[in-house]
């Protein structure tokens, strides 16, 4: 790829991340590549931009250098399909990541030739009331607010109507299968499939996690209500709201250096 713009994201108040990202900054600006930063690595030649500012410049890579949180918050802040490397820096398992510390110079290098490939995600948005939230690469949660009552969630899809009283309810893509929904003992889809994965959290009635096809997803609840994206971002929802949750159009892109099976799986030392 041609390299004329990239930006750094790294994980916050982290000495050895932001230690990377000044390495990673001085690689490009070398190479006459403006560099950005979401946050300060203490670079006066690279400019400092919000992470909803960062949407509105035209990008050719990204680099989240942290754990998966990191890489999480930096697929948000790209709403298109700009490629993402992700660096496991203080991090703790890294599923997600590419590489870990261990010679940035020599994996920047192999970008620069070209000695990568791109590794498509799908990601989710989620609507209140016109509302578009997301992008989430994990997944989107529906949980209950009122600890002392266990709400009935409404679940449509594929002309199909499903109520159930249950503490919330998991919508997650295969990347996040991996995540809050393995907690419970979902299943662990390859990242390269096209599905959605429905995951009930403690149904009344025994109600067992569904994968379906990529596709509108309406839910609402009798109770007020949160909508999590990613772990990260919390929003409220009153009660009988319809939460809509879709495809996202730009699936999430990671660059990748070196070739697995199963990602996700080879991360976790299963």
């Amino acid at each position: 790829m041609e390299i004329r713009n990239v930006a750094i994201v790294t994980k916050f108040n982290n000495p050895v991340a932001i230690d990377a990202g000044r390495k990673i900054a001085e690689y490009f600006k070398t190479r006459n590549v403006q560099v950005f930063s979401v946050n300060n690595i203490d670079r006066s030649d690279v400019i400092m931009v919000s992470p909803e500012k960062i949407r509105d410049i035209n990008l050719d890579l990204v680099f989240a250098v942290g754990g998966d949180g990191t890489t999480l918050r930096t697929f948000r802040m790209v709403p298109n399909m700009t490629p993402v490397f992700s660096i496991n820096i203080g991090g703790t398992r890294g599923i997600l990541a590419e590489v870990g510390h261990s010679d940035i110079g020599t994996q920047l290098e192999a970008i620069v030739k070209d000695e990568y490939f791109l590794d498509s995600r799908i990601r989710l948005q989620a609507q209140i009331e016109g509302k578009i939230l997301g992008p989430a690469l994990n997944d989107v949660v529906i949980t209950r607010v009122n600890l002392t009552r266990t709400p009935s969630l409404r679940i449509s899809l594929l002309n199909e109507h499903v109520s159930q009283r249950m503490d919330g309810i998991i919508i997650s893509t295969p990347t996040g299968s991996t995540g809050h929904s393995l907690s419970l003992d979902g299943p662990i889809i390859h990242e390269q499939v096209k599905c959605l994965l429905i995951h009930p959290v403690a149904p009344v009635n025994k109600m067992p996690p569904l994968i379906v096809e990529p596709q509108d997803i309406s839910i609402s609840s009798s109770n007020d209500s949160k909508v999590v994206i990613d772990g990260q971002e919390v929003f409220d929802v009153k009660a009988e709201s319809p939460i809509i949750i879709s495809r996202y159009p730009f699936d999430g892109m990671f660059v990748r250096l070196n070739k697995r099976g199963i990602q996700q799986v080879a991360r976790l030392g299963f």
